[in-house]
């Protein structure tokens, strides 16, 4: 009885000391990658604010009158709200309307 007691809890043992430094070798390498990717994201976002920075360094009215005071006044033309688009997609719509226009005047002068 004393015997089979005795192995058993050395069994037990064993194999919780066995699962023990396998989960610890475990979260030891997903602590690994968690500095790595926490390293990266520092990077971005470090590069992110600087760039964000110059941008409103760049883009700030008094820096912007000084660039135009710096242009020769020929040079410079103040752009109409009809030439800003608001999106992307519809200076792409606009751009595809004046191909199929186009397109479409070619294909008539070739039929004429």
């Amino acid at each position: 009885m004393f015997k089979l007691r005795f192995f058993l809890s050395i069994i037990v043992f064993s194999c919780l000391l066995i699962f023990t430094s396998f989960l610890k070798n475990k979260t030891r390498d997903i602590e690994k990658k968690i500095n790595n990717l926490k390293t990266i994201v520092f990077k971005k976002e470090k590069d992110f604010k600087e760039s964000q920075l110059d941008l409103f360094y760049l883009t700030s009215p008094s820096m912007i009158e000084q660039k135009i005071q710096h242009l020769d006044q020929s040079q410079y033309v103040t752009m109409e709200f009809s030439n800003i688009f608001l999106s992307m997609q519809s200076f792409l719509d606009l751009e595809n309307k004046f191909v199929t226009t186009e397109e479409e005047n070619d294909e008539k002068k070739q039929k004429n």
